[in-house]
């Protein structure tokens, strides 16, 4: 039976029922018309609750599944494919435990990093958060279970997050905040999308009609199902009226959405309409080939994969790594994050892992029996200085070859729900690392945390830095394979990492107060504020070393189609081992006054190369990539004129550049009754249009032209404002320009 078959044989109370969950997990079930679906979070794992009671949202003893790396590890491998495996391999195991809708991916802006839930996050850069994320829709749906990409819109802090207001210009919000989403429901057209907690500009994210309805369905052409996050919902009519489809857990307030249809402030097709949807979500799932299990094995591999695939060799003076595990050497293994593995971050996010495995146990496994391989905690994970483990931890380094120091974040001191203080690694522990580097000539630093952390105080100490992020349950094997030389890092850095945390440009607004947060900042968020003006970094956006080295040369671009180019180039692994490349694209505006981020991601190309092999890497550019949104306009828009390609292995290492030439879009700047005359006269359109009407109303340009101050005080008169000063000129008259300007500007306007 049809979702709107099945529709018209509901009541009205039932059709309100299927507007909020029956149980924390669960939709309403109706008679025979529709069966309660089971929803689960799943960024990066399954986490069902077990039928046994429990803690009301499951987050502790769920069932056992996959923790496969966060966002933050998994979007630092820079390879949507890979994604596309990891998404249809957790899309496997919410079959076996009865899931149908996996909560995730979390595809939000790193617009600071102090924000708790960074973890859950790809990048500051919405190119790449959309592109990853549109990976993992993929790959969870090709098997049939959806995906509910969250969280919709402008949830970027954990502090206040229930009430806070994100308060953004719709500029910033076009170009930095919602096109990550956009891309997903364009590309990857998922099954549910989940609104935030926050406000935006004021407006509920549950209750926000612009943003669900005439932006997410109107203009993206989203057809799925729009749920709240777990509570977001503070008034049941209202959100309904504004696209809110399914209020998650439920409330008991269904009766609220009958009387008002029955009192006639709510149209009926409204609750019909969201009924539908969820119909329409139940036929798509029921398509789905059920799965009884899944390889645990083979899950587990993959779970090493992603991680061995993310992690950033951030530096590597010297050469120190990899290690020769078949070398005589004794190697200190130095740090309680090496026994104790912190894989994964906090609060609904949290998975049971099927096994873990450690950094010191897959080490001592991979060692020739010529390598000694001992440890020393060196600290507690409660952050507290032990003397007595101090000691231990240097006088092991004393006698060792070379120290692998593993080094991190708490879990308290990152998870959903709050926000962090600073972004410094634990006093205890940069003690520790400053003795041990004063006992011990060849240091390195493992890094174990979700969220950024400085490295400004302390990596002088460290010959080598090695960021694993949080590495998902076979983390520990992973990390055994990058520093062993089993395999090459790989991952890149894809949010920036400053000196200071008062460098990050969110700094003065972060996190707000009295209920608001403004984003000052605006579309200067992460690199695009570092790089236009020049702010020096740690380490910057794309960022990553490896065992070899690569060449770029033989940029082409060749323009395919109006406002399209196919940009390639060619990569060489200049070194000795094998190794991936991620080459990165940008496009750049070079202006003496800037009005844009200097430079933009706009494409990127992962390339695995043996030694001495080439490869190319190819990329397409369109009129989107060049676009800016006109908030005078409502809409994007392309300037004619130069813009510049580059190609390099991060934001701050560029290797290529070409100039390219764009007609723009056609439009030009399309002048309003306040645009000034000068604005108007040199519109193509406009011009000639302005310059008839003034002729018309007795108003010479000519003499003004003769008249260089009168010239210069006229044009930048707005038109409108020029009928108090010119009778002949009036409102009326400026109102058909307008209008024959739109028309014309209509019929001139090319696609991008």
């Amino acid at each position: 039976m049809t979702a709107d078959a099945a529709t018209d044989r509901l009541t009205l109370e039932e059709q309100a029922s299927l507007t909020s969950g029956s149980t924390t997990w669960n939709t309403t079930p109706v008679r025979d018309v529709v069966r309660a679906l089971t929803l689960s979070d799943g960024p990066h794992g399954i986490r069902r609750q077990k039928d046994v009671p429990g803690d009301p949202l499951g987050i502790q003893g769920s069932r056992p599944a996959t923790c496969f790396p966060p966002a933050v590890t998994l979007g630092s491998s820079w390879d949507p494919a890979l994604a596309v495996r990891v998404g249809a391999a957790i899309a496997r195991e919410a079959s076996a435990l009865g899931v149908d809708v996996v909560l995730g991916p979390g595809v939000n802006i790193k617009r600071s990093p102090l924000c708790g839930r960074n973890f859950e996050y790809f990048s500051e850069d919405p190119h790449i958060s959309g592109v990853m994320g549109a990976a993992i829709v993929e790959g969870i749906q090709s098997l049939g279970v959806g995906a509910c990409v969250k969280h919709f819109a402008v949830n970027n802090q954990e502090t206040d997050r229930m009430r806070v207001s994100a308060d953004v210009d719709e500029q910033t919000l076009r170009e930095i905040y919602l096109p990550a989403f956009e891309h997903i429901v364009r590309e990857a057209k998922p099954y549910a999308v989940m609104c935030s907690y926050n406000r935006v500009n004021g407006v509920h994210a549950s209750q926000h009609r612009r943003l669900l309805t005439e932006v997410l369905r109107e203009e993206w052409g989203f057809d799925g199902l729009v749920m709240s996050d777990w509570g977001a919902v503070n008034d049941r009519v209202a959100a309904l009226a504004a696209g809110l489809d399914l209020e998650m857990p439920p409330t008991g307030t269904d009766d609220q959405i009958v009387t008002a249809v029955r009192e006639g402030r709510l149209d009926p097709t409204v609750a019909s309409t969201a009924a539908g949807r969820l119909l329409t979500l139940r036929d798509r799932v029921d398509r789905a080939a059920r799965f009884e299990d899944w390889d645990v094995s083979a899950h587990h591999e993959l779970a090493r994969e992603a991680a061995r695939s993310s992690a950033v060799l951030l530096k590597n003076d010297g050469g120190l790594l990899p290690l020769d595990p078949t070398a005589r050497q004794h190697i200190a293994v130095i740090g309680e994050f090496a026994r104790t593995l912190r894989f994964q971050g906090g609060g609904s996010s949290h998975v049971e892992p099927t096994r873990t495995d450690s950094p010191l146990d897959a080490l001592r496994e991979a060692v020739g029996p010529d390598t000694e391989v001992a440890f020393a905690p060196g600290f507690t994970l409660d952050g507290e200085r032990d003397p007595a483990l101090v000691s231990e931890a240097v006088a092991l380094a004393a006698r060792a070859d070379v120290a692998l120091v593993f080094l991190g974040l708490p879990e308290a001191a990152e998870t959903e729900g709050l926000d962090r203080t600073h972004i410094g690694l634990p006093t205890a522990q940069l003690d520790l690392l400053r003795e041990i580097a004063g006992t011990c000539a060849r240091v390195a630093v493992v890094l174990a945390n979700g969220g950024v952390v400085s490295v400004a105080e302390w990596e002088e100490h460290a010959q080598a830095v090695l960021e694993g992020w949080l590495p998902g349950q076979a983390g520990g094997a992973a990390l055994a394979d990058l520093l062993l030389g089993r395999h090459s890092p790989s991952g890149r850095l894809t949010e920036t990492i400053p000196h200071r945390l008062e460098d990050v440009p969110s700094h003065l607004y972060f996190p707000g107060a009295d209920g608001h947060v403004f984003h000052g900042e605006g579309r200067y968020v992460g690199y695009r504020h570092y790089d236009t003006l020049d702010r020096p970094v740690a380490y910057p956006f794309g960022h990553g070393l490896t065992y070899t080295t690569f060449a770029y040369s033989d940029l082409t671009a060749e323009q395919t189609g109006d406002n399209r180019w196919t940009v390639e180039v060619t990569l060489t692994n200049t070194g000795t081992r094998h190794a991936h490349e991620v080459a990165q694209l940008y496009v750049a505006h070079d202006e003496a006054r800037p009005t844009r981020p200097r430079h933009e991601l706009r494409g990127f190309a992962k390339i695995g190369l043996e030694p001495g092999a080439s490869g190319r890497a190819c990329f397409e550019l369109t009129g989107r990539d060049l676009a800016q949104w006109s908030t005078g306009r409502n809409r994007r828009r392309i300037s004619p004129g130069a813009f510049t390609v580059e190609v390099g292995a991060s934001s701050r290492d560029i290797r290529l550049r070409t100039v390219l030439t764009t007609p723009g879009d056609g439009r030009g700047h399309d002048p309003t009754a306040m645009s000034t005359l000068g604005e108007w006269l040199d519109h193509p359109v406009g011009g000639p249009a302005v310059r008839q009407a003034l002729e018309q109303a007795s108003v010479p340009i000519e003499l003004a032209q003769d008249n260089p101050e009168l010239l210069v005080l006229a044009r930048g008169v707005p038109l409108l404002k020029l009928c108090g000063l010119v009778p002949e000129l009036t409102p009326e008259t400026v109102e058909r320009l307008a209008a024959h300007l739109a028309e014309e500007g209509a019929q001139h306007a090319r696609p991008s």
